[in-house]
């Protein structure tokens, strides 16, 4: 409806400054057209792109709302009833008005292939997939890591060492048995001091490490023990290599493993005939 009425006073002036009948009617597209595809454009567009519509927008709004005014100020112009082109009696505001008017068509062939360009170029943002892990299913939040982590265990050093006994996880416990009590029944909890939470957090990462060990032995006294049965042992530098551990390492697995094979294997006794 804004549209239809603009329509009389922007043909008008069209006819006022020298357009026949056909151009006439077309010239509203060329402004309140315009003035909608920089609306369209503004909607679509973001960032310097949205604020060129938005100016585009805003220069002709104020064109339109000029040409719109100079019509009511002027009736004839409805009539054809003024001289050709013009607009005012005073000559420069009369200048200024008909300069307007006939630069709205150049400006609406420069502004709107622009814009009509930047929204067939313009792609949004493709949006962020979610990461997933091998069974499909989103990966979960990665766990916390605590600040300061806790220092290696000494096992890792008597493994590397080449002499040095195994430790059991019950020793590491005893180790630390000073630092996490149980509360006595009947007693107020007391509350948990970061030193207290700290040395937790070692005594189950040391026991975590521990675990991880003693799989890496079983590892490789079952990789020795089936290379022993394909024919093909492994000498205790390749097993060592094997695990990124020492010779000396694999040398005690080795010897773990016969250990364990030694039950198994039968015993053969020499028997005295002379006897029977």
């Amino acid at each position: 409806m804004a549209f239809r009425v603009s329509w009389n006073a922007l043909r008008d002036i069209a006819g006022a400054v020298g357009a026949d009948t056909t151009a006439a009617t077309l010239y509203p597209f060329v402004v309140d057209g315009l003035m909608a595809l920089a609306l369209v454009a503004t909607l679509v567009l973001a960032g310097d792109d949205r604020r060129f519509a938005l100016r585009v927008l805003g220069t002709y709004t104020g064109a339109s709302l000029v040409l719109n005014y100079v019509h009511g100020l002027v009736p004839a112009l409805h009539g054809h009833g003024v001289d050709w082109g013009r607009l005012a009696d005073w000559d420069p505001a009369n200048w200024a008005l008909v300069l307007l008017a006939t630069s709205l068509p150049v400006g609406s062939i420069y502004f709107g292939s622009d814009l009509v360009a930047k929204v067939l170029h313009h792609r949004a943002p493709a949006p962020a997939e979610p990461v997933c892990g091998p069974d499909g299913q989103e990966s979960a939040p990665a766990p916390h890591t605590p600040a300061h982590p806790a220092p290696a265990p000494s096992t890792t050093a008597a493994d590397t060492a080449p002499d040095a006994p195994l430790l059991a996880p019950s020793a590491l416990a005893t180790d630390r048995v000073d630092t996490v009590r149980t509360p006595e029944p009947h007693t107020p909890h007391t509350a948990r001091t970061p030193d207290a939470e700290s040395a937790a957090e070692e005594l189950r990462q040391a026991q975590f490490e521990e675990a991880e060990l003693e799989r890496m032995r079983q590892d490789a006294r079952r990789a020795y023990a089936e290379s022993a049965q394909a024919g093909r042992p492994l000498s205790a530098r390749a097993l060592g290599e094997a695990f990124g551990m020492s010779e000396s390492w694999g040398r005690k697995q080795i010897l773990a493993a016969r250990d364990e094979e030694e039950p198994v294997r039968p015993h053969l006794r020499a028997v005295d005939t002379a006897a029977v």
